[in-house]
């Protein structure tokens, strides 16, 4: 472009007309030049005499803009709390589903496990506890009844046929047979020493 210009302007000077036409353009680029520079000055005083209102209604319309854009970032911020807090408990209780499903099966392999080594279970020690009250009570009452007051005296009376007992069951026991009687006497006479006179 510039080499254009230059061949322009020696084929100008070239010319006896050339010294007319540099002067017309010169005058022309001057009186442009002086236009443009008057444009500027008036855009300048215009945005000089209108800036602070142009401002004013600048900052009206960022805070405007400011507060929708701070609602609705609060309702999704709501939104996504909410859904966040559902989220939490949804796992809070899936977690404690499963946590309760570990225990039990821990608690269970634990149980097996002790039930293998002999060890008795909580309800075999409740079941045997109730059977201990039981019997408890049963011997209490016997305590108490007349009919054990009365056999306290026959069994001072007893070491005598004690003897003759023993006596038979020995018999029975070198024939072979089985003492059941003497062993049912032993056994009461072993409970009524066990009983308070």
């Amino acid at each position: 472009m510039v080499k254009k210009l230059q061949k322009m302007a020696q084929k100008k000077s070239a010319s006896p007309a050339a010294g007319l036409l540099d002067s017309q353009l010169a005058s022309a680029v001057k009186d442009s030049a002086q236009q443009i520079w008057l444009a500027g000055m008036g855009a300048f005083s215009k945005a000089q005499a209108e800036g602070g209102k142009v401002f004013e209604t600048l900052v009206k319309e960022g805070m405007s803009l400011q507060r929708k854009t701070q609602a609705v970032a609060e309702e999704r911020i709501s939104e996504v709390t909410g859904k966040m807090t559902a989220m939490a408990d949804d796992v809070t209780a899936k977690a404690g589903q499963k946590w309760d499903k570990l225990e039990s099966i821990f608690e269970e392999r634990v149980a097996k496990a002790l039930n293998k080594l002999g060890v008795p279970s909580s309800k075999d020690v409740d079941a045997l506890i109730q059977r201990i009250d039981t019997l408890s009570a049963k011997v209490a009452e016997l305590g108490k009844s007349p009919a054990a007051k009365a056999a306290a005296p026959a069994a001072k009376k007893a070491p005598a046929k004690k003897a003759a007992a023993k006596k038979v069951a020995a018999k029975k026991a070198a024939a072979g047979e089985a003492p059941a009687g003497a062993a049912v006497k032993t056994a009461r006479a072993t409970r009524r020493k066990a009983a308070p006179a």
